[in-house]
């Protein structure tokens, strides 16, 4: 048998559950943002892009996008390449294919399989201070220009350039630009006149 005081705590706690069942602020949805290097902003358009391209980045990027499909444009903060490039190409094309713009925030850098992904954007801008870096690539034992041209170890990035806009003329002449403006460990920033030669910008 309940006494007098147990039964007024039943009742109050009951009145508190009402309230809290019937007012829809107090409830806020859990929704998760980061999906590995990308980070959805408040207006559920734009995607924060911050560190290296890996094995795990189109997985992240499919449940993103899943999750947020009115994803427009991409800012890249920082990006200094990726540790798998297989993977880099498919999210890159797969960006490209969703007609996603992608920025340069003030300040970013990419670099290598960086540059890759950003060229897959429809639309291609930069804030001040950015930086944009290419190199060859190296397999661990072969470096790119260890191949004659044409060889068809050069064909996946030529091919992806193509496949995301390019013409072959412009696709061949930017890739083997890369290759030979810098060795794989070292670095070769882009000019201001090479960015406009290779059209690193759509604007």
């Amino acid at each position: 048998m309940k006494t007098k005081k147990s039964f007024i705590v039943v009742i109050i706690l009951s009145i508190i559950f009402l309230s809290c069942s019937n007012n829809n602020d107090t409830i806020v949805p859990n929704s998760k943002t980061v999906f590995g290097i990308f980070k959805v902003l408040d207006d559920k358009k734009t995607v924060e892009m911050n560190g290296t391209i890996n094995s795990n980045s189109l997985k992240n990027f499919n449940t993103l996008y899943t999750a947020y499909p009115t994803i427009k444009t991409i800012h890249i903060k920082n990006c200094d390449g990726s540790s798998d490039d297989q993977v880099n190409l498919q999210l890159s094309k797969k960006v490209h294919d969703l007609n996603i713009i992608i920025h340069l925030l003030n300040n970013a850098e990419i670099a290598s399989g960086g540059v890759d992904f950003f060229l897959a954007g429809k639309k291609r801008t930069r804030g001040t201070g950015t930086k944009i870096g290419v190199h060859s690539w190296s397999d661990g034992k072969n470096e790119a220009t260890d191949f004659p041209v044409g060889h068809a170890n050069h064909l996946p990035y030529i091919n992806y350039y193509k496949s995301i806009g390019f013409s072959d003329a412009d696709a061949k002449a930017f890739y083997y630009f890369t290759i030979n403006a810098a060795k794989a460990s070292t670095i070769h920033w882009m000019t201001e006149a090479e960015i406009k030669t290779y059209k690193m910008l759509t604007s």
